[in-house]
C-alpha cells in the first residue's frame, strides 16, 4: 500500500528529504507545498525556491499559497486525502485546520537535538554556543514553535573544522536517512511518541546580518565560533586596517592561538602567509579572507597586496 504524502518545505536544507520520500516506495507524493517565488538578485527577477526546484525535476506537483492558513488552500489540501504531511524548513507555522487534516498526522524534520534549539537557526547556535554535538529530531507538530513529541534523534558531532555550511549539508542527509526510517513506524503506529521536556527548551533565534560584525573584545574562542556559525551567511565581518576609508573586512577562516595575546583587535603579527589578530583573551590566526568588493583569499595572497602590520587595528 503506499500512503499519501504532502510535503511542505522552502529553503535547500528541505531537499534532501523531498528526493528521499519522492523515491520511497510505499509513500506517494501527492503535492509539494512551498513559499511563493520571490524577488532575487540585482535585478529582482522572482526565483523559484530550492525545494520548488526540486520538485518540478521529480515531476510533481506544486502549491504555493502566500498564508498556509488561507481557507481555501486548506481547502485544496483536505481534497488531496493526505495520510501524512511532512515538513521541512517550510518557513511558516501551520495552523490547526492543517495539522488536523491527514489521518497519521504532521512531522517535521528539524535539524537539532529537541528540546534544544527549537526556532529558525539551530545550526548557527549549536556551533556559536561552542556544542560538541547536534543532530536531527523528527517530531509531531504542534502549534506551538517546535514543541510537539519527538519521534526518532540521530546525533552527529561538530568537528573543529565544521561551519554552518558543511553541517548544513551533513545534517540534511542525516535528517532525509532518518526521515525514511521513522515514516513506517508512524504509519503503523508503532512508534511511541516521546514529549520533550520543557525546561531544557531553549530559543535559536533567526540570524541577522549584524551578528555577523566581531567584536574583538570577546575571547578567541568565541569570535572562532562566529567565524564558523556565519559561514556562508551572513559571513564573520570587521573593518580592514591601514586605509583612510573602512572597508569591511569579511574573515572565512581562521584558528584560535591560546599562547598569543595583546590588545583586542591590535594586529600582532603580519608576515609571509601569517596574520594574527588579538582578542579579549588570546588570539586568532587568520586563514582566509576577502576585502569589500574582492574575492576570498588566502592570508598570503592579501599580505601580498595590502598594507598591513604589527600595530594595526582590525573593528
Amino acid at each position: 500500500m503506499s500512503h499519501r504524502v504532502v510535503f511542505m518545505g522552502t529553503a535547500e536544507l528541505a531537499c534532501a528529504s523531498l528526493r528521499a520520500l519522492a523515491s520511497a516506495a510505499d509513500f506517494q507524493v501527492v503535492a509539494v507545498v512551498t513559499q511563493p517565488d520571490r524577488p532575487k538578485g540585482r535585478d529582482l527577477k522572482l526565483q523559484p525556491s530550492p525545494v520548488k526546484q526540486t520538485a518540478l525535476s521529480a515531476a510533481l506537483p506544486v502549491l504555493q499559497p502566500e498564508r498556509a492558513r488561507d481557507p481555501a488552500f486548506v481547502e485544496e489540501l483536505r481534497r488531496l486525502h493526505p495520510a501524512l504531511i511532512v515538513v521541512a524548513a517550510y518557513g511558516q507555522l501551520l495552523p490547526s485546520s492543517i495539522l488536523a487534516l491527514p489521518t497519521h498526522g504532521c512531522v517535521n524534520v528539524h535539524t537539532s537535538l529537541l528540546p534544544k534549539y527549537r526556532g529558525a537557526a539551530p545550526i548557527q547556535w549549536a556551533i556559536l554556543n561552542d556544542e560538541t554535538e547536534t543532530g536531527v529530531t523528527i517530531m509531531q507538530m504542534v502549534e506551538k514553535l517546535d514543541a510537539g513529541a519527538i519521534l526518532a534523534q540521530r546525533a552527529t558531532p561538530i568537528a573543529p573544522e565544521d561551519n554552518a555550511a558543511t553541517l548544513h549539508d551533513r545534517l540534511a542527509q542525516i535528517g532525509a536517512e532518518l526521515l525514511l526510517e521513522t515514516l513506517p513506524g508512524c504509519v503503523n503506529n508503532t512508534i511511541t511518541p516521546q514529549p520533550q521536556e520543557e525546561s531544557a527548551a531553549t530559543y535559536a533565534r533567526k540570524i541577522t546580518k549584524e551578528d555577523g560584525r566581531l567584536d574583538w573584545t570577546l575571547p578567541a574562542r568565541t569570535l572562532w565560533n562566529r567565524i564558523r556559525a556565519f559561514t556562508p551567511w551572513p559571513g564573520a565581518y570587521t573593518t580592514a586596517p591601514g586605509a583612510a576609508t573602512a572597508r569591511l573586512l569579511k574573515i572565512w577562516k581562521a584558528t584560535v592561538l591560546d599562547h598569543r595575546s595583546g590588545n583586542p583587535g591590535e594586529v600582532i603579527e603580519a608576515s609571509g602567509d601569517t596574520l594574527v589578530v588579538a582578542c579579549g583573551e588570546s588570539a586568532l590566526r587568520i586563514h582566509e579572507l576577502q576585502l569589500e568588493g574582492g574575492r576570498r583569499i588566502t592570508t598570503a595572497q592579501f599580505l601580498a597586496g595590502h598594507r598591513c602590520q604589527p600595530g594595526d587595528r582590525l573593528g
